[in-house]
Formats: C-alpha cells, sequence, structure tokens
C-alpha cells in the first residue's frame, strides 16, 4: 500500500470479489483544508493510487497532509481512457480513491463513468462522505430542505437559461444551483423575473473560505446586494431558492384534467396551460403533454 500505511479493518470495506482492489469514493474540502476527514486522510494515504480531477490541485492538498499516494488525471476530457486504467488497477488488486477538485465527488463532478463500470464489472466501491457545496449550502439556507433538487448549473446561454428555469418555476420543492462568478448577475435577474421579486432565496459566496458570505433574503433583495457590490461578485456561489408555493387544496382536488377540460373551450390552448399550470403547480410541459391528450382523446 501507498505512503507505508495499510487500511485498518474499520475502513476496509467487504470485497466483493477478494482478488481485486477497492474502488473508494473520497469527499475532499470545498475550501478549508481542516475539513478532510480523519477517515479520508487514512484512506487516500493507504491505497494504491489516487484518480484525480485535476491532479496539481489534489497534489497540493496531498502535499499539505503529507500524503505520497501516486495519482492520475481523471476528468470530463479523458474519462473514458483513465476509466481503462483505474478499472485495470482493480482488478488486478489494487484500491483506488476518486476524488473531484472539491467536495464530493459525482455530484457535478466527473467520474459516472468509472463508477458504473466498476459495478458492471461487480467491483466493491465504498463512500468516504464529507464535504459538499450542496448539502453545506441547504444546511444555513433557512429554506425548507425536506424537499429539495439539485440543478447544478444553468445554462450559459440566456435563452436556454430561461427556458429550464421557466420549467422549474412552478417546482414546489427547493432548488440548489450553482453558477459562476461571472455569470450570477445575470442568473440572479432571471430567477428574479420569472420566480418573482419576492422568492425567499440563498445567496452562498466562498463557503468555508476565508471570504465566506451566507445572506439569505428575498430574489429582488439579493439582487439588489449583489449590484450595490453588498454581495461582491467575487468567488464560487451556491444559490438557494424556495419551492413555488403549493395550489390550495380545492384546486388540488379539481386537478389538471378536470381545470383544461373547463377552460379548453374558452381559452387558446396556451393560455389554458399557463392557468393551470399556475393554479396547480404543474410544470407547464406536463399540463401541455396533458391538453394534448385530452383533445385526441376528444377527437378520438
Amino acid at each position: 500500500m501507498a505512503s507505508g500505511y495499510s487500511l485498518s479493518a474499520a475502513y476496509r470495506p467487504r470485497r466483493v470479489n477478494s482478488k481485486h482492489g477497492t474502488l473508494f469514493v473520497v469527499a475532499t474540502p470545498i475550501g478549508n483544508r481542516d475539513d478532510l476527514s480523519p477517515r479520508a486522510r487514512q484512506v487516500l494515504g493507504a491505497v494504491d493510487l489516487i484518480a484525480a480531477e485535476d491532479t496539481r490541485r489534489t497534489g497540493r492538498l496531498l502535499s499539505h497532509f503529507g500524503i505520497k499516494t501516486p495519482q492520475i488525471s481523471l476528468h470530463e476530457h479523458n474519462e473514458e481512457r483513465a476509466c481503462r486504467r483505474v478499472l485495470d488497477e482493480l482488478l488486478a488488486g489494487a484500491s483506488v480513491a476518486l476524488v473531484s477538485d472539491a467536495g464530493t465527488p459525482l455530484i457535478n463532478d466527473p467520474g459516472f463513468r468509472l463508477l458504473e463500470s466498476a459495478h458492471e464489472q461487480g467491483l466493491c466501491v465504498s463512500p468516504v462522505p464529507g464535504p459538499s457545496a450542496v448539502v453545506c449550502a441547504l444546511s444555513v439556507a433557512g429554506l425548507p430542505t425536506d424537499r429539495f433538487c439539485f440543478e447544478g448549473y444553468l445554462p450559459a446561454r440566456r435563452e436556454a437559461r430561461r427556458a429550464v428555469l421557466e420549467e422549474l418555476r412552478n417546482e414546489p420543492r427547493s432548488l440548489v444551483f450553482l453558477e459562476a462568478v461571472h455569470r450570477v448577475r445575470e442568473m440572479l435577474a432571471d430567477l428574479t423575473e420569472i420566480f418573482g421579486a419576492d422568492r425567499p432565496a440563498f445567496v452562498g459566496r466562498e463557503l468555508t473560505k476565508l471570504h465566506e458570505q451566507c445572506v439569505r433574503a428575498t430574489l429582488g433583495r439579493l439582487l439588489e446586494l449583489l449590484d450595490s457590490g453588498e454581495i461582491p461578485a467575487k468567488g464560487e456561489f451556491v444559490v438557494v431558492t424556495a419551492g413555488a408555493r403549493g395550489a390550495s387544496s380545492e384546486v388540488a382536488a379539481v386537478g389538471v384534467d378536470q381545470l383544461l377540460l373547463e377552460l379548453i373551450p374558452l381559452l387558446p390552448g396556451s393560455q389554458a396551460v399557463d392557468i393551470v399550470s399556475r393554479l396547480t403547480g404543474q410544470r407547464r410541459n406536463d399540463v401541455y403533454r396533458a391538453m394534448l391528450a385530452l383533445k385526441g382523446a376528444v377527437r378520438d
């Protein structure tokens, strides 16, 4: 094993095949190096190989803790080739740790092909949990967390971004987004226009880092704070919004189909769909498909 360590029984998962190695999925800090757990340090020092999204960045983290395990690069542009190398190592009996640049691997980071292939090969995979920007933001946002959706980065192009947000406008669960500093202003402006300026929301900037900032306000107010510089356009951003307010029990009881049947004879189809979507909290595309189905049934 690397660095002169061995995996203790407490950290060694039960292998599916004792001749093969284990793939550890290891969470690393999103900013503060001290957030690397003792177990993560032990595993990173004990495995035979580390598959890293950026070997230079991971190398600095390993050096900080005196870990000398060899690395290979595994990122979105070489994932297929790197997967074959890692699988060969695992099948030969070596243990490998998968890490991303920051946080928990596969959460908006590469690694899916490797994990899928490892499961298909019947290899043992084991999580080493820890930091995650998504969970970190939710924990301090002061918004409902019993149900939430992670949407990652929205499209860079304005038209595509707004189309996605229109789809999510009536989503009742809290929504978590990541955004680059150079697009966060445009993203917040679109959120404010489409979700409404009064929608409760949260901005987490530089979470766990020296200049960490956590602000809960309405979307409109957050946009004002960004424009005024009170939320500086610097660093990495996580944005959380409250879900859309649910429909009243009376409307929910009526149902999408019944509302459409009442409105279709009176209004253009697109207008009927918009009204039913707002009243029920259902996604517009789902209501539109329901309208098409009803019209087809009537023609038949």
